[in-house]
């Protein structure tokens, strides 16, 4: 038995996975090099013996080896993939086996690694950008639990020693406080249960239609969301289209791995339409007659590409721009962002000055 048979064994022995997901990164490094093996006319087997080595995710580097096992029993690199469905996606599996049937593997596999690189990079981008605003606001509910269950309980000595009537704006303020201290544990059970919830919620399709519909109904979130998708669809189809994948073919994959429900959905009537001899563009003005989820520009150079049948570069070049806007609406997001957590701040912060200074006034007035 090969030694890269058996460490399937050890790897399954001595590794229990609590995550099963491979990173992006993995992947376009395992397509990366892979193509570099096969460009320079090494077999599959001692390329898929090279890059297992080179890799350190052990949950994929037991895979590869499974991979490794089914092409030693003459299954194709598409056929082994497609017995690992939760590693590879869809599209993946069929760009690499119509590469296949022309003999050149390699271009796959490299156009793979662009691909995943490019849709790596800009979800990193648009994680760093959001990560920010989210610190910030993190930052502003800390420091309003903390004056709420430290500072007011600290004052409330000067408060109940007096018979005034304190101001709506302190009642309000120690009620919240009271009311924090007395049932933190309620609180605490209802957030923990809140949070198990959306866990379990997740998984289910009415939750991906919610979240979808929310997302591209927020002021500032759509446009950032929006372009993402298409940046990614053009990505999926540039693949697919360079591969000589059938153009009904493309627009199901681009329907089944989209990532959103609403455009998965979309995609769904267009591929109707498009089977009903429609041309593509046509059926996505149909289906979107406002012109949201498929803005002008997108269906223009779209058309362009049933004009020309210049599929694969025009796909790229949507790519591009729709990767440019993403930063552009990102950039527009963040830019809002401080300035409406500064109004937050503020609104808390004349509150509370409010709430203690007028009842300090209120008390000192008393007793004068």
């Amino acid at each position: 038995m090969n030694n890269l048979e058996n460490e399937i064994l050890e790897v399954e022995d001595n590794s229990f996975h609590f995550f099963t997901k491979v990173p992006d990164k993995d992947k376009y490094n395992f397509y990366e090099y892979l193509a570099v093996m096969l460009n320079s006319w090494v077999g599959m087997w001692e390329a898929l013996t090279w890059v297992s080595e080179k890799l350190d995710n052990i949950y994929f580097k037991q895979k590869i080896n499974e991979i490794y096992v089914f092409i030693s029993s003459w299954d194709s690199l598409s056929k082994a993939m497609k017995k690992n469905p939760q590693i590879f996606s869809k599209h993946e599996i069929s760009i690499v086996e119509a590469w296949e049937t022309t003999w050149t593997l390699d271009k796959a596999l490299s156009s793979l690694s662009i691909s995943l690189k490019k849709s790596d990079a800009l979800k990193k981008k648009v994680k760093w950008s959001l990560t920010y605003p989210l610190i910030i606001f993190i930052f502003l509910v800390l420091a309003i639990i903390i004056v709420l269950t430290y500072v007011i309980p600290a004052l409330m000595p000067l408060f109940e020693n007096s018979d005034t009537e304190l101001p709506w704006a302190t009642r309000a303020l120690i009620a919240i406080s009271n009311f924090l201290q007395n049932n933190w544990l309620v609180l605490l059970f209802l957030l923990v249960s809140f949070i198990v919830f959306i866990i379990w919620y997740k998984s289910t399709e009415s939750w991906k239609a919610r979240i979808d519909n929310l997302t591209l109904s927020l002021p500032l979130i759509w446009p950032v969301y929006r372009n993402y998708i298409i940046s990614n669809i053009s990505s999926t189809m540039w693949n697919l289209i360079g591969a000589w994948v059938s153009t009904l073919k493309v627009l199901r994959l681009v329907w089944k791995s989209s990532g959103s429900f609403v455009y998965e959905k979309l995609f769904e009537e267009v591929v109707l339409k498009v089977e009903s001899w429609n041309k593509i563009v046509d059926s996505m003005r149909e289906v979107d007659s406002e012109k949201f989820y498929f803005p002008n520009s997108y269906l223009q150079m779209l058309s362009v590409w049933e004009r020309t049948a210049n599929m694969k570069d025009i796909n790229e070049k949507i790519m591009d721009q729709y990767t440019r806007e993403v930063d552009y609406s990102l950039s527009n997001l963040t830019k809002w962002i401080e300035p409406l957590a500064i109004v937050i701040a503020a609104w808390f912060v004349l509150w509370f000055a409010f709430a203690v200074f007028g009842a300090i006034l209120q008390v000192t007035q008393t007793i004068g």
